[in-house]
């Protein structure tokens, strides 16, 4: 896959993307979005229920406490590019509901091509890996979020690379105390790229 594409390019040639087998069960290819400008880029595990039906990242419950609290660092949304490391809804079925079903590191390779292509026409200054499938896919299977959290380590993706929690484990707290505490250190980890001259 050249690297010299479009992020609109690579959008409309993902859309067909059979490099795995969870295209059969999606309901369509959920690419990145954002600015081609964005300096930012969060990159996530992959799309949930909302986001197969609608079609773009980051729309459902997760996606929605991910507004709030960029807010709540001083981060705009708008400046943002947001992504995951797999780009079709990996689900099983559970009564009505689809739950979601965590990707195989077969599935995550089978993507990564896309999101090298993502970081290559980006060129983000800053790359926030938002859960564990997202930061082993970029900075390898022995990263471990719980033990560097919010630390900017070295990778030769970008000049600034980080990872946290994904907010869908903050939504999974066992209660309100839990889930407010968790907020506040996602908040503080997002803090520290307003530190940086983006």
């Amino acid at each position: 896959m050249p690297f010299s594409k479009s992020l609109s390019e690579l959008a409309r040639e993902a859309k067909d993307c059979k490099n795995c087998d969870l295209w059969r069960n999606a309901t369509q290819t959920v690419f990145g979005e954002g600015s081609p400008h964005s300096k930012i880029m969060l990159v996530g595990e992959q799309p949930g229920d909302q986001e197969d039906l609608q079609g773009k990242p980051f729309v459902g419950p997760a996606g929605h406490l991910l507004d709030t609290l960029l807010v709540e660092a001083g981060i705009d949304r708008k400046k943002v590019y947001v992504t995951n490391a797999v780009k079709h809804f990996k689900w099983e079925p559970r009564g009505k509901r689809r739950i979601h079903k965590k990707p195989s590191a077969g599935e995550i390779a089978a993507c990564r091509p896309w999101l090298d292509a993502e970081i290559a026409a980006l060129k983000p200054k800053v790359i926030v890996c938002l859960g564990a499938t997202a930061a082993q896919a970029l900075l390898g299977t022995a990263f471990r979020v719980t033990e560097r959290r919010g630390e900017f380590v070295d990778s030769p993706l970008a000049p600034y690379v980080m990872a946290t929690v994904h907010p869908s484990s903050i939504l999974r707290a066992p209660d309100e105390k839990n889930r407010h505490e968790e907020e506040k250190k996602f908040v503080e980890d997002l803090k520290r790229i307003t530190k940086i001259d983006v």
